[in-house]
């Protein structure tokens, strides 16, 4: 195998990656406490430990079942260009990358509504 066909493939398979380990953890433990710095933070998430929690438990979920996905999805066109030219194990790679960005982005909606069925606006449960 050369090199840069081992890169490029390392490099489509991180965006997954990195969703199974961080949805492993944060399902399994949110942060200790509310930053501004690590984990899922948004405005709902961040009022108060309740829902810093939920919003970890769910997202943690959310992106281990979305990354394993990704990374079958990934696996296989890289398998596909296996042998060809530097430009076209590139140009996959690169579309794979962005195609990754959408499910990542969009999984933060189903967490973000989960948040809003379970509390109020001021983070009390409903």
């Amino acid at each position: 195998m050369n090199g840069f066909y081992i890169y490029m493939l390392l490099t489509s398979l991180l965006i997954p990656v990195i969703m199974l380990v961080f949805g492993w953890i944060f399902h399994r433990q949110a942060p200790k406490k509310i930053n501004v710095w690590y984990g899922y933070r948004s405005a709902r998430s961040m009022k108060n430990e309740d829902t810093w929690v939920f919003a970890h438990h769910h997202i943690g979920r959310t992106w281990m079942l979305v990354g394993a996905v990704l990374l079958v999805i990934s696996v296989i066109p890289m398998i596909a260009v296996y042998g060809k030219d530097v430009d076209t194990v590139s140009v996959v790679s690169l579309v794979l990358t962005v195609i990754q960005l959408i499910p990542l982005v969009v999984s933060l909606i189903p967490t973000e509504r989960a948040l809003k069925k379970t509390f109020d606006e001021n983070g009390i449960r409903k």
